[in-house]
Parts: structure tokens; sequence; C-alpha cells
């Protein structure tokens, strides 16, 4: 099998594994584990007060998502970096 046919399969799997959540679950709703957990701890334990504080709270959600998005492409970045630092010696 060429390289270009295993690359077109790799990226079919990948956009299928994309897409598939938004299917399967159509009216799903797709929210943090931190925003599910702060809800069940709610319903166990009405008088619970966190023993921990953000050190910074980002202005809006969308902040938020950028930040988060930011460290995953950094992080990525770092791996793929090592990785084909690697690959390239081997």
């Amino acid at each position: 099998m060429s390289t270009v046919k295993k690359n077109l399969i790799l990226l079919l799997l990948c956009v299928i594994l994309l897409v598939a959540p938004f299917i399967v679950a159509r009216n799903g709703e797709f929210s943090g584990s931190d925003d599910l957990a702060e809800e069940k701890i709610e319903e166990l334990n009405k008088d619970y007060k966190p023993w921990a504080s953000h050190i910074f709270e980002p202005p809006s959600g969308e902040v938020e998502s950028f930040l988060f998005s930011l460290q995953a492409a950094i992080g990525a970045g770092f791996i793929g970096f090592f990785v084909g630092r690697k690959t390239k010696k081997c």
C-alpha cells in the first residue's frame, strides 16, 4: 500500500472520529468534567465550600477556550518537535 493511500485512510479515520460524537449524541450536552463534578458535589452536600480558589479567572468563556487551545497547541508542538527529532535520528 502506498504512503499516499495510508495517509488518506488515516485522515478519513480522523475525520470520522471527530464527526461521530456529534452524530451519535445529536442533542447531547458537551460540558466539561469540572462542571459535572461541581453539580454532583452541590447535589450531595449543599453546605460544601471549596477549599481552593482560582489563581486566574479568565474574563469570558471565549478567553478560557482560547487559553485551553493555546495550551494544547504548545503541548502538541513540543511533543511533535521531539518525536520529529527522534525519528530523524533513526
